[in-house]
């Protein structure tokens, strides 16, 4: 028997409805992953903007310090140039970071033996760069002072490389001998900052000058510490007596 019309107007509405009701709703998985996706790439891009903005930071503060360490050195080197203005004879070259004695500091042939008159002199000065070396906020870079000892050509390899040695050497039997006599002396906390910061190098045929003369020399070489070094502390180390000099 064919369906009555009028029930079947009320029976395919309901139909729909039931359809309608089947349908999902939940966020289909593709659109979730894009979703989670998206949220992962803000994160990142957050993280890496701090992380740029940290280095950044970091990298600026070493320029700084840069600049500042540089600065500090130079008001240093111009303050040993002052005090090598009250002793002619002596040149600062900050380019090489030396301190030359010039004539002032000059040996005989095959001698390491310097005269009064030098002692006197090195004392001196030695004594106005330890005071510039304190007073001086770029003496806090500075890391040592090496006396270096040159000779002329003449001769063997060996030989002169001793002798060389010798004349450094005797750079700081004059500084830190026991007194005899001399108008000028360090004091012990002068004795003490020598020991701290002099250091004895010896050389032959290395840098020789345009005379023989002028080979027979002394400098002293400045170096400074680095932005990431700093001076080691001597803990426990015992000091020990001067002692006096054999050479």
């Amino acid at each position: 028997m064919p369906a009555c019309p009028m029930l079947n107007r009320y029976l395919i509405p309901g139909r729909r409805n039931q359809e309608e009701a089947e349908k999902p709703f939940w966020i289909s998985f593709a659109d979730l992953m894009t979703a989670l996706m998206v949220m992962f790439l803000l994160v990142m891009n957050v993280a890496l903007i701090s992380v740029t903005d940290e280095a950044s930071k970091s990298d600026e503060k070493r320029m700084k310090l840069q600049e500042e360490r540089t600065q500090k050195i130079d008001q240093l080197l111009v303050r040993l140039e002052e005090a090598a203005a009250r002793q002619p004879g002596i040149v600062v070259d900050r380019n090489r970071m030396m301190v030359d004695f010039g004539e002032r500091a000059r040996f005989d042939t095959n001698s390491s033996a310097l005269t009064r008159e030098q002692v006197l002199y090195l004392n001196e000065f030695v004594s106005d760069m330890l005071a510039t070396v304190k007073s001086t906020p770029g003496g806090k870079w500075l890391k040592r002072i090496v006396v270096e000892g040159y000779a002329d050509q003449r001769g063997d390899y060996l030989l002169n490389l001793n002798l060389s040695l010798q004349r450094s050497e005797r750079v700081l039997c004059a500084l830190l001998s026991p007194p005899s006599g001399r108008e000028h002396m360090l004091t012990n906390e002068e004795k003490e900052m020598v020991r701290d910061y002099f250091l004895v190098g010896g050389y032959s045929y290395n840098s020789a000058k345009k005379s023989l003369e002028e080979s027979r020399r002394i400098e002293l070489r400045l170096e400074f510490f680095g932005l990431d070094e700093k001076r080691p502390s001597p803990g426990e180390i015992p000091r020990g007596e001067f002692g006096t000099c054999r050479i």
